[in-house]
């Protein structure tokens, strides 16, 4: 299984549609969307290398260090086979 975590989000969202519109939108979206594109791609890449398997956006799972931090209310946000 391999996890990753996005953790400049805000920032590329302010450098494709400029940092005053950024600033409208809150940082949940900024996630969502740069998470969705991110999956997509992946998708795509994986797919066309021949691979099969499965990718999920999920809420309530952080990275510190070594550790995977578990929330309550651990939900699946977005999930894609390819």
């Amino acid at each position: 299984m391999i996890v990753l975590k996005i953790s400049n989000a805000s920032e590329v969202v302010a450098s494709k549609v400029g940092r005053f519109l950024e600033l409208l939108t809150p940082d949940s979206v900024d996630h969502a969307a740069v998470e969705d594109q991110v999956i997509k791609k992946l998708v795509e890449n994986l797919a066309a290398e021949g691979l099969k398997g499965e990718i999920a956006s999920i809420n309530g799972l952080d990275i510190n260090g070594d550790e995977l931090l578990i929330a309550e209310g651990l939900k699946v946000r977005r999930h894609s086979s390819f």
